[in-house]
């Protein structure tokens, strides 16, 4: 069973509804015994009435409590950091900060908005869109060092009105080999973020599976780490879509994925 490493708990994820006792449960019942769980830390977050910053010390303190608690089943310990230009060096600070197995980087503003909620952004040409937000990814990982995976590159495809809106490698290759190219220097993971796979199925798109072009340009470059994760919130989305992304990757020819520990990467056979 391969690790889902990319989770959240309602103890330090301002948007998250379930409880660690619920998610430990529910990766039990599927036949996991080990999980990622990286909290949401957003510095100089849009103010939309929810804190997305947690005590550090009190998040180490609870995840050992956790891990007593658990026994045998593995918890990782990590963050998932919401990335600006602006606080890159604040997010490698913190990162360095405690003590993690794992820290993911993501993108969930397009200028400065959250595009979940203020929607301007998909009013311009996808091509546009896409090229921009891909190259704020790139950005991300030339300015920050401290980190292990590029989390849902697709993310804002999820929330678009267009159903055929998808990034491609046709439509951004140029974008998207900057993104590889530093990450694969840095040695870096691609996450395959199996919530964006669950989101454009229930949205209706023309499709939902990663562009096979992408991931066989990260392999072709030289990308050797791919990690699954379900970006679970609440009960019930615990490793969705697991399934159907396993076989999906198992089809283009990849053979492992990883997780990480201590910020080392561990592979698990597909």
């Amino acid at each position: 069973m391969v690790t889902d490493g990319h989770n959240h708990t309602k103890h330090f994820s301002a948007d998250a509804g379930q409880s660690i006792d619920e998610l430990i449960a529910q990766a039990k019942q599927a036949g996991f015994n080990r999980i990622g769980i990286t909290e949401h830390y957003e510095i100089d977050y849009v103010d939309d009435g929810l804190n997305w910053m947690f005590d550090l010390d009190e998040y180490n303190r609870t995840f050992e409590e956790w891990r007593a608690k658990a026994g045998d089943f593995e918890l990782l310990k990590g963050i998932e950091f919401g990335y600006q230009t602006h606080v890159a060096g604040e997010i490698d600070k913190v990162a360095a900060s405690i003590p993690l197995d794992v820290v993911l980087l993501s993108v969930h503003l397009f200028r400065g908005k959250d595009f979940y909620v203020d929607r301007e952004c998909y009013q311009m040409p996808a091509k546009e869109l896409h090229s921009e937000y891909i190259n704020k990814m790139a950005e991300m990982c030339e300015k920050c060092n401290n980190f292990d995976v590029v989390a849902h590159y697709d993310y804002i495809n999820r929330y678009a009105d267009n159903k055929n809106d998808f990034i491609t490698y046709e439509e951004t290759p140029k974008e998207i080999d900057r993104l590889f190219e530093v990450m694969i220097a840095k040695e870096k993971a691609l996450e395959i973020n199996t919530k964006s796979i669950q989101k454009h199925r229930q949205g209706g798109f023309t499709r939902d599976l990663p562009d096979a072009a992408i991931l066989n340009r990260y392999r072709d470059m030289g990308g050797k780490f791919i990690t699954l994760g379900s970006d679970s919130h609440f009960p019930g989305t615990f490793a969705v879509c697991f399934t159907e992304a396993v076989e999906y990757l198992k089809s283009l020819g990849f053979k492992e994925t990883v997780y990480f520990k201590d910020h080392k990467p561990h592979f698990e056979s597909l």
